[in-house]
């Protein structure tokens, strides 16, 4: 090789790193930590599209500080090793924000990753922007400055379930089943808790935990219950292991209400069928369904370019309220945005929402909801939708903290 063609080669490798160097320079990446092989990809793919989606809105708008949010993906398979690998990899990719939501123990041990980086490295930090990984325990005991939940904690939940089972007197023996991790226990545990202190009537006639994701049938569990004689299954079960518990119920026959955190995920309606209409409760952020959200174009436009529903409103949440903190502190630093996240109010579609300052716990309105044939929008290509009925304002979500927040000194 001449002179003159290793100059000009070396020019063109310097040109390349220069437009790489600036391209990555006018993004502001957001880790999305979470499964997209494996039992739980399908779950994992939803809320990726969700992000992407979102992250297209707020560029189009003109991103945050004159530069656009890239939501890029790493696969944890569900697993909190993984999870660690993954998270270094992000790290050594420049990236100083993460999400993740589905498994609870993936969550405790991003918190405490996230915890040692920013302690060993002050001036490159992270920031942890939780959209669905609900153990309590995240905003109570082990509660950190560098992590943020945009969802109602499990205990939250279960606080409305048990509240509109005081409503229900006619139901008197409840069923609960779990996944076997830390999330499923808590909601096993509060069940119990709070079933005892508001219908010491009940009889509990079931607690059962299985391995998470990876019971094939869950028709051994069912005629289990229908053999203690419970009237109303109580579950956390998120994904297929939530989709195949209530189908083995339907196709059994066996119409108890099932309350759930989850019945309005991504390929349930389909597997429960019309069996379940009337039957299948969820306590949500939200539905499709909701008076008075305004929604509509929103959500037919994201149906129309991902091919799939709306599900997660908590994204939308956390996604509008990231870019705020970003423009109103003038800053993409993760100490700057979270201190612009502590105490902010928001206007969701559904009402105020707000971020508290104690525990960086999220508060904003709920509803449980029941899968019904009259839906004015339906879900999954079915017929079926969810419709109210009951909504709790914000204010009344907000429960006592046990969060001691260690707060960075600058």
């Amino acid at each position: 090789m001449n002179r003159n063609a290793w100059l000009a080669g070396a020019a063109l490798v310097a040109a390349f790193a220069w437009g790489t160097a600036a391209s990555a320079q006018d993004t502001v990446k957001i880790a999305y930590i979470d499964p997209l092989s494996g039992s739980f990809a399908d779950v994992g793919e939803q809320g990726l599209h969700h992000f992407r989606f979102l992250a297209e809105k707020i560029n189009a708008g003109g991103g945050v500080n004159g530069k656009k949010l890239e939501i890029i993906g790493f696969d944890n398979k569900t697993n909190p090793k993984e999870s660690l690998v993954q998270f270094e990899k992000a790290i050594d990719q420049g990236i100083r924000f993460i999400t993740q939501g589905n498994g609870s123990s993936v969550a405790a041990a991003l918190i405490e990753a996230v915890e040692k980086h920013n302690e060993r490295n002050p001036s490159d930090r992270v920031l942890f922007l939780n959209y669905a990984a609900v153990d309590p325990v995240f905003t109570n005991d082990k509660c950190s400055f560098w992590h943020f939940r945009f969802d109602a904690d499990s205990d939250m939940k279960m606080e409305i379930v048990t509240d509109w089972l005081k409503t229900q007197p006619n139901l008197k023996k409840p069923y609960v089943i779990g996944q076997d991790y830390s999330f499923g226990h808590q909601v096993a545990a509060a069940a119990v808790r709070m079933i005892k202190a508001k219908r010491p009537d009940m009889e509990i006639v079931g607690n059962e935990i299985h391995p998470l994701g990876r019971v094939k049938d869950f028709a051994p569990y069912i005629t289990k219950m229908r053999a203690a004689g419970a009237d109303v299954i109580i579950t956390g079960n998120w994904g297929t292991d939530m989709t195949l518990l209530i189908k083995a119920a339907m196709d059994a026959g066996f119409n108890v209400p099932v309350l759930t955190y989850y019945g309005g995920g991504l390929g349930a309606p389909t597997a429960m069928g019309k069996a379940a209409v009337g039957h299948v409760r969820q306590v949500t952020e939200f539905h499709e369904n909701i008076e008075n959200m305004n929604l509509d174009p929103f959500l037919d436009e994201y149906e129309k370019k991902v091919g799939q529903d709306f599900y997660y409103l908590r994204v939308k949440n956390l996604m509008e309220m990231l870019g705020r903190a970003m423009n109103e502190s003038k800053s993409n630093d993760p100490m700057a945005v979270a201190l612009k996240l502590e105490g902010m109010t928001h206007d969701a579609p559904t009402g105020k929402i707000s971020m508290r300052k104690d525990n960086h716990q999220i508060l904003m309105p709920m509803f449980i909801s029941t899968l019904s044939d009259k839906a004015k929008r339906t879900v999954d290509h079915t017929p079926f939708g969810f419709t109210t009925d009951l909504r709790i304002e914000a204010d009344k979500t907000a429960a006592q903290t046990t969060c001691q927040m260690k707060r960075p000194a600058s």
